[in-house]
């Protein structure tokens, strides 16, 4: 499965970082650290290694040891600055306050006192270095549903026990089942219950602004269950967009649609021949399916299910018969 840019770019830092506080490391042990291959590790250094500042020349980029990576480890010889203190002016440093005061609020954080305890020393740090200017910051977010349900969610997670939710999906169906809470998330300003859910043997992601209740059960959860709901972070993202009760569709796009792997939130990508790739999407919005594949509509190559492609064509004709007959020229 491809990756995507912000994810790479996020661990190539990372490894920017690490290699500089902590020496030569060998590529196996990189790969581990970092999870992930070792050939991933080797064209991760080579991207580094024409990576730069302005000019571009040899002495601008990021540099290794040749002899030692060839050698199977991995020691940078020049960072090009990035490992130097992150200098904040007061504009940067009030956004930043600003955002880790809506952090504390936010719900995933609320859940977890650890969480809340990193946080708070964080935003405690930042505000007595920006001084006056901090205190002139005000934020208070808007919360996601019914206080009580998120009161239930967040106990529930932190004693680790059982929720029972009534939960409305987006066909307007409403459903009671029991569920082992993993984590909340936010995504695109909602927040969402991640959890293995009983009735579905299989993990579920719930928007808290469709769950009308939730009671907290004497039942612990099953850690196992939960490790599995959590045990991939990217999914958990994607799988954000829905609720686990929609439908997928799998389209395939030619590849000068590539952009589409990065911009769409997709459940998975699959490389296909010839540049081609398919993306499979939980579909919450069919109109907003409908203009995606109309907007792109010479570079999509298959739909399924069949019907969907249907329901798009259909759309297309009843557009170009809204126009009418132009009448002669």
């Amino acid at each position: 499965m491809p990756e995507r840019a912000d994810d790479r770019l996020v661990r190539l830092l990372g490894l920017v970082a690490f290699l500089d506080g902590h020496g030569p490391v060998p590529v196996p042990e990189l790969a581990e650290r970092f999870g992930v291959s070792e050939r991933q590790i080797h064209d991760d250094v080579d991207q580094l290694w024409v990576t730069g500042t302005p000019g571009y020349w040899p002495e601008d980029l990021i540099d290794f040891d040749a002899d030692a990576v060839e050698r199977g480890v991995v020691r940078l010889t020049n960072a090009r600055g990035l490992t130097r203190p992150l200098r904040l002016g007061t504009r940067e440093a009030v956004a930043l306050v600003a955002a880790l005061r809506a952090l504390l609020e936010s719900p995933p954080v609320q859940a977890d006192p650890e969480r809340v305890r990193l946080v708070r020393s964080a935003l405690d740090k930042l505000s007595t270095a920006t001084g006056e200017a901090a205190s002139a910051v005000d934020v208070r977010l808007t919360r996601d549903g019914d206080p009580q349900v998120l009161q239930s969610v967040t106990a529930a997670l932190a004693a680790r026990r059982r929720l029972r939710i009534r939960y409305v999906t987006a066909g307007d169906v409403v459903g009671e089942r029991d569920v082992d809470p993993a984590r909340l998330l936010t995504q695109d300003g909602a927040g969402y219950l991640l959890a293995w859910c009983h009735r579905a043997h299989g993990r579920r992601t719930f928007r808290l602004d469709r769950v009308l209740a939730a009671t907290v059960l004497d039942a612990p959860v099953d850690a196992a269950l939960v490790a599995q709901a959590d045990r991939d972070v990217d999914v958990a993202r994607s799988a954000a967009a829905g609720d686990g009760e929609t439908p997928t569709v799998t389209v395939t796009f030619a590849s000068p649609a590539r952009w589409l792997a990065e911009e769409v939130p997709s459940e998975s990508v699959t490389e296909l021949d010839g540049g081609a790739f398919a993306l499979r999407l939980r579909v919450t919005n069919p109109a907003w399916l409908r203009g995606l594949l109309l907007a792109v509509a010479p570079l999509v190559l298959a739909v399924d299910p069949p019907e969907v492609a249907g329901d798009v064509a259909a759309a297309a004709r009843a557009a170009l018969a809204a126009y009418g007959d132009p009448g002669p020229q």
